[in-house]
């Protein structure tokens, strides 16, 4: 096979070290390679950067091991062509398994170009990245506490989150501030309603006599505290988001205007890929990275399992969402296209179908520069081919026993 490189390396990553194989192959002589073990401090591998400097190493690859490969990445890159791989693409024979031996497998791959390199965001997108999963992180962390106050309220036959939507609202927290504070009384307690929720008051009286005991008071006052810590930290990190998406600010719009991707959404696409799509041949290419389009599967000629792969969990959880909104929007593309395929392949695909297609139209408008997205329209499909769709609906009305007589409606005046 052709080499690549003059001098290359693979580095095997752990935790406490990694274990660099330095590849030189001269095409007149066999290959020839050396290994050092280097700890992952900074001065470890700035020591390491200096020896594969002075050999002159050309690319280094590495996989993907959780998130060790970031201190070996941040030390190499902008100095060597740092290449990152999936572990389950680059994989050593049975029986071979070692430290030293996954090193020099992955610098003999490397050297003959057999190592495919991962999608590594620019550093502004890493730094937006984080924080766009950092906020979705504490996000799920403050549902799951607000949570557990209903389970508290349910523990001391209190069922305000049977009347009240959001028990975490207006009402519901000046209701909650007033139990940890010792008020007992049912009155009392639903006099503090506001809003359109004063016209339940007779309920939430009867929601609102309970067995409320010392430890209750205390679990919820516990859970408030978390979620208002919970709320200043999200509060600072939408700040710094908003600050890191100004440069980004015509593409979110564009995004938005999509059927079903909001803000939100669309931050995290960009967060996530960036606005500069020139890195992926095809949009095709980039919904199969983030795992919105079938699986392949084919033996001896047959399909199997069609399943999507893992993929980026954090776009794939983003588009479902944003699935699941389009499939209600009235009168849209996507609501038509969501209904299409529920019918015959069932909710749950057809909206990962819907995340597809929103997904591709993201990223052709981030790719386009400028233009905004134009939704086709509820009856695209009936547009498309309204002979048979007319004949169709002929045919099943015959089934059902009756005899159809078509008349075109004459235009209006």
């Amino acid at each position: 096979m052709q080499r690549l490189f003059r001098v290359c390396a693979g580095i095997d990553v752990h935790k406490r070290s990694i274990y660099v194989c330095l590849l030189r192959a001269p095409a007149e002589v066999a290959l020839a390679g050396e290994v050092r073990t280097f700890g992952t401090t900074t001065h470890e591998l700035l020591g390491l950067l200096d020896w594969l400097t002075q050999e002159q190493c050309e690319s280094v690859a590495m996989e993907s091991t959780g998130v060790y490969w970031k201190p070996v990445f941040n030390v190499l890159e902008g100095a060597l062509q740092v290449v990152l791989a999936n572990a389950q693409h680059v994989k050593g024979l049975p029986g071979r398994k070692t430290d030293v031996q996954d090193c020099e497998w992955l610098a003999e791959l490397h050297l003959h170009g057999l190592v495919k390199p991962s999608f590594i965001p620019t550093p502004d997108i890493r730094e937006l990245r984080e924080l766009v999963r950092t906020r979705t992180t504490l996000t799920r962390d403050r549902a799951r506490h607000v949570n557990r106050i209903a389970k508290v309220l349910e523990d001391a036959n209190l069922k305000l989150g049977s009347v009240a939507s959001d028990i975490l609202g207006v009402s519901g927290r000046a209701m909650l501030d007033a139990i940890v504070a010792g008020q007992t009384d049912a009155a009392e307690l639903a006099a503090l309603a506001v809003g359109r929720l004063r016209s339940k008051k007779t309920e939430l009286q009867q929601a609102l006599q309970g067995f409320i005991k010392p430890h209750h008071r205390l679990l919820i006052q516990t859970h408030l505290k978390l979620i208002d810590a919970f709320d200043a930290s999200l509060a600072a990190l939408t700040t710094q988001i908003e600050e890191c998406l100004r440069p980004f600010a015509a593409t979110r719009k564009r995004l938005d205007e999509i059927t079903g991707i909001g803000p939100e959404v669309a931050t995290v696409f960009i967060g996530e890929l960036g606005a500069d799509m020139t890195r992926w041949p095809t949009p095709a290419h980039a919904a199969s990275w983030a795992g919105l389009c079938p699986g392949h599967h084919e033996s001896a000629g047959k399909h199997t399992s069609g399943r999507t792969r893992h993929g980026n969990r954090w776009i794939k959880q983003a588009f479902a969402q944003a699935g699941w909104a389009a499939s209600r929007a009235a009168g849209t593309y996507m609501q038509a296209h969501f209904r299409r395929l529920c019918s015959r392949r069932g909710a749950k695909k057809a909206v990962m179908a819907v995340a597809h297609s929103q997904f591709i139209r993201c990223v052709l408008l981030s790719a386009s520069g400028g233009e905004c997205y134009q939704d086709l329209g509820g009856d695209y499909f009936d547009r498309r081919n309204e002979q048979h769709v007319t004949q169709r609906l002929v045919n099943r009305l015959q089934a059902l026993g009756y005899r159809v007589t078509l008349q075109p409606l004459e235009p209006p005046a």
